[in-house]
């Protein structure tokens, strides 16, 4: 769990989904787990992720009740609530509408490690939910969102976007990023058509653990904060 505000970490994270591209209109939200158990620190609705700062975060109770700052609050609360209460090891979630994730999804394709990216999922894969692609408006939908996610890292909501966890919101974050290239890369390598190559399961753990530790994940974090801070300047 991070120990900066939580409210600025919720606003970092929605830029940085912004600004890899991530953005569609006023959908989409990031939340940190409150660390005095009162619920999710979220995004508010009604703005872009890259209009968030940190006095459009709210603190959100498991709920719905908006306990802290002001704001719509998102009608997708339950997927945050809920992935929190059934994975007591997260404590960041993203959920956004992915441009090719959706496609690869949608497509009924699994994820292949034909880059470095999709072998950060190596292991546990990325599951999809397929109960319903309308908005997650309820707590038991929300429970069927974490049921299907199960100890991943990332799910696809097919015909609607992804949803990615981590230990903390920075995690989630670049898992967010980096499976959004995965599924890029992989659309642009099948579309050449030939005869595409990818890693087998025992390369795609190790190149897991190679490239992916918690560290260089996290470097990843700083380096795209670094990138928004350029951007401001």
């Amino acid at each position: 769990m991070t120990e900066k505000d939580p409210r600025e970490t919720v606003a970092t994270s929605s830029r940085i989904m912004a600004a890899t591209g991530a953005g569609d209109l006023i959908w989409g939200h990031v939340s940190v787990r409150d660390p005095d158990g009162r619920g999710v620190w979220l995004k508010q609705a009604s703005y872009g992720l890259e209009e968030i700062t940190r006095e459009r975060v709210h603190l959100v109770s498991p709920q719905g009740e908006v306990l802290e700052g002001g704001g719509r609050r998102h009608s997708e609360f339950p997927i945050h609530t809920e992935v929190m209460a059934a994975r007591p090891d997260v404590g960041g979630v993203v959920h956004v509408h992915s441009r090719h994730a959706v496609a690869l999804a949608a497509a009924g394709a699994e994820l292949l490690p034909v880059s470095h990216e999709a072998n950060y999922f190596a292991g546990r894969g990325v599951p999809r939910f397929t109960r319903t692609a309308d908005l997650i408006l309820t707590r038991d939908l929300g429970r069927g969102v974490a049921a299907d996610l199960g100890d991943a890292q990332a799910l696809f909501l097919v015909n609607h976007g992804i949803v990615t966890v981590g230990p903390d919101l920075e995690t989630a974050t670049v898992a967010a990023v980096i499976l959004e290239r995965a599924c890029e890369q992989q659309l642009t390598t099948l579309g050449y058509g030939g005869s595409p190559s990818w890693s087998g399961p025992e390369e795609s753990l190790a190149k897991r653990e190679h490239i992916y530790p918690p560290e260089a994940q996290h470097q990843v974090w700083d380096y795209l904060a670094r990138n928004l801070d350029d951007v401001r300047a």
